[in-house]
């Protein structure tokens, strides 16, 4: 069954639009503290439609993501009790409860790592604020963090270029329904 196929010729089309790198500077701001979706879903495909623009995508992602980081750093300064109760009733408590022991153990290395790894970053981004984090090690270990993790993507789409868009485009139905398997099990072993 090929659903994967068609998202992802929809997903190039798109990523070729000249409003594009609005659209991304717009999720990865947001990514950083609301908005669930990564902005790796767009800044890879981005970089493969055009990769000689690799680069000012990443620093584009990279700039608006920090942004977005110090307003969920504001959020979670100015608005924690507000927040707590919606927090805890949440998917992202457990992230949140994570976050706060990481803080107290290992300071700007805890922010480091939200924003390099697939760890929830926006849970990071407010809980900095919500404990009064130092805001230039904040910042700093955003730009790190952050810079790191796109440009390596970015990096790794700009170097496969053309033949890794036809390899995608060839195995992204194996692909998608690999990553749905491997979610599924992860679920069951999750619950079980």
């Amino acid at each position: 069954m090929k659903i994967f196929s068609p998202l992802y010729r929809r997903a190039m089309v798109w990523s070729r639009h000249p409003h594009a790198p609005w659209y991304l500077g717009g999720m990865s701001f947001a990514e950083s503290s609301f908005f669930p979706i990564p902005p790796d879903v767009m800044l890879a495909p981005m970089c493969l439609a055009t990769p000689r623009r690799a680069w000012w995508f990443a620093l584009l992602t990279t700039l608006a993501s920090v942004a977005g980081g110090l307003f969920g750093y504001a959020i979670g300064h100015v608005a924690i009790d507000t927040l707590l109760p919606w927090l805890q009733d949440s998917r992202y408590w457990p992230a949140y409860q994570q976050a706060v022991d990481w803080f107290g153990r290992w300071g700007f290395w805890a922010v480091f790592l939200a924003g390099f790894s697939p760890i929830p970053y926006k849970v990071f981004t407010i809980a900095a604020g919500a404990l009064a984090m130092a805001l230039l090690p904040f910042t700093i270990a955003s730009f790190i963090g952050r810079g790191a993790r796109f440009f390596l993507v970015a990096g790794l789409m700009a170097w496969g270029g053309a033949r890794m868009e036809a390899l995608l485009h060839r195995y992204v139905d194996r692909l998608g329904w690999g990553v749905v398997a491997l979610a599924a099990a992860g679920l069951l072993l999750w619950r079980g």
